[in-house]
């Protein structure tokens, strides 16, 4: 059974395994070898419990649950981030590649289909995979469940439209996003995957400063909140689903 107590379980010194060792799943994920030569392959990786996931308790509704990914102790270190959910039927989430002036701390809302450890896997430019993660309660449901755009027509009118908002901190700040798509995830009779796949935040000349790739199980009307160094704003963010369609905005 996945161990819920992540606190109790994750120690706070870094675990080191060097490929695959056998060596105890912290959640005893019935299927992390598999999640591990999927996302990890032969690496050396460690348990780290510097790669913070926190998830709600339970899962209310499975198709809006919030989590948040942070691996602000490994800043300036980091070359990507992949996060997965372990029992999904699309595992992986999204893959992040934050730029030394976005904070390595990002939240979203993601569907699950039952009860499931949801992982973080930082790669460090090191070569070493750190992987934290958490356990989330559900019912589940959440990706076999068609979104609310099918049945409304809303969404045809206003496909892209984004709403942002910043919020100054103590250093840098802090925005939140949302933008209207159905992030369907082709799980559903006679709806096909429709779903934005690349996210880019781009600074005041239109260089990106940080890149997402997103996957299906993300929530319908995706809401990401991201931190930056630079509380100037005149960020940007750019974004393109399956379908080609690409979306602009200032943030």
């Amino acid at each position: 059974m996945l161990k819920r107590n992540v606190a109790a379980l994750l120690i706070s010194a870094a675990i080191p395994i060097a490929g695959y060792s056998g060596q105890q799943d912290p959640l005893e994920s019935p299927l992390w070898d598999h999640m591990r030569a999927k996302f990890i392959g032969d690496q050396e990786y460690v348990f780290d419990s510097n790669v913070k996931v926190t998830v709600p308790e339970f899962a209310e509704d499975p198709t809006q649950v919030p989590i948040t990914v942070n691996a602000e102790a490994l800043a300036g270190k980091i070359d990507k981030i992949i996060v997965f959910a372990d029992l999904n039927p699309i595992q992986h989430i999204f893959t992040y590649y934050p730029h030394k002036e976005i904070v390595p701390r990002l939240s979203m809302r993601i569907k699950v289909q039952q009860a499931t450890a949801i992982r973080a896997a930082v790669l460090s430019k090191s070569g070493v995979w750190h992987v934290g993660g958490g356990y989330l309660d559900a019912a589940g449901g959440g990706c076999t469940t068609p979104s609310a755009a099918a049945a409304n027509n809303y969404w045809q009118d206003h496909l892209g439209e984004m709403k942002s908002k910043f919020f100054p901190r103590e250093k840098g700040g802090r925005y939140k996003l949302k933008v209207v798509h159905p992030m369907d995830t082709g799980l559903v009779s006679s709806i096909p995957e429709f779903y934005i796949e690349n996210v880019e935040v781009r600074n005041s000349e239109g260089l990106p400063l940080a890149k997402l790739e997103l996957s299906q199980p993300v929530s319908e009307n995706p809401v990401l909140t991201f931190d930056v160094r630079d509380g100037s704003q005149g960020h940007r963010i750019w974004m393109r689903d399956n379908g080609g369609n690409e979306f602009e905005n200032a943030l």
